[in-house]
């Protein structure tokens, strides 16, 4: 007979990736609105076409605070507390509300350090790979980088050519991150 997490693990899995990856595509559409990208770019109109359907009846409901997408935030919310109980009554049962809402919380500031993180990564491993070269695809790539890696470069300049920016802004995150993270509890 095969143990209860033969089926459990693989299943948990599943719910994460699935549940991330639209949560990925929501937050990225925050974050491009909240740096002001070009929305007719091809990669905002991506988001934009697969995040609409669940954006599209709450943002009748919430409205706008601002420049803040309120609609946007409470998507996100609702997908990570139906991800983390859905994960949680399969492995311990449904917490508290409470403990749900912060692991929720949690989750998406993780999740949100995450993006950043590979933003970088990739933008850095991009300007070794082409530097100087133009593709509208990766403007909104420029757009959510360059708030966190602006101030780093004003602080450390070139080194012999070499920008050194994109690292101690990922050390300055994941430091950042582990400061952060253990505040809220984890179902995953």
């Amino acid at each position: 007979m095969m143990p209860n997490h033969y089926f459990i693990n693989p299943l948990i899995f599943t719910i994460d990736i699935l549940f991330s990856c639209y949560i990925l595509a929501v937050m990225l559409r925050l974050f491009l609105q909240w740096v002001r990208t070009d929305f007719h770019n091809p990669v905002a109109q991506f988001l934009i076409t697969v995040t609409q359907p669940a954006l599209r009846p709450l943002r009748r409901y919430i409205p706008p605070v601002g420049n803040i997408d309120t609609a946007c935030i409470a998507l996100l919310l609702i997908l990570a507390l139906v991800k983390l109980a859905i994960i949680a009554s399969l492995t311990f049962g449904i917490p508290s509300l409470f403990t749900l809402f912060m692991a929720s919380i949690g989750d998406l500031i993780g999740i949100g350090f995450k993006i950043l993180e590979m933003a970088i990564i990739f933008r850095a491993v991009l300007s070794w790979i082409m530097p100087n070269s133009y593709n509208p695809a990766l403007i909104p790539l420029y757009h959510l980088t360059d708030p966190i890696l602006r101030p780093v470069q004003n602080l450390i300049p070139l080194i012999s050519g070499i920008d050194l920016s994109p690292i101690a802004a990922l050390i300055g995150l994941e430091i950042l991150s582990m400061f952060i993270d253990p505040l809220f509890p984890h179902f995953i």
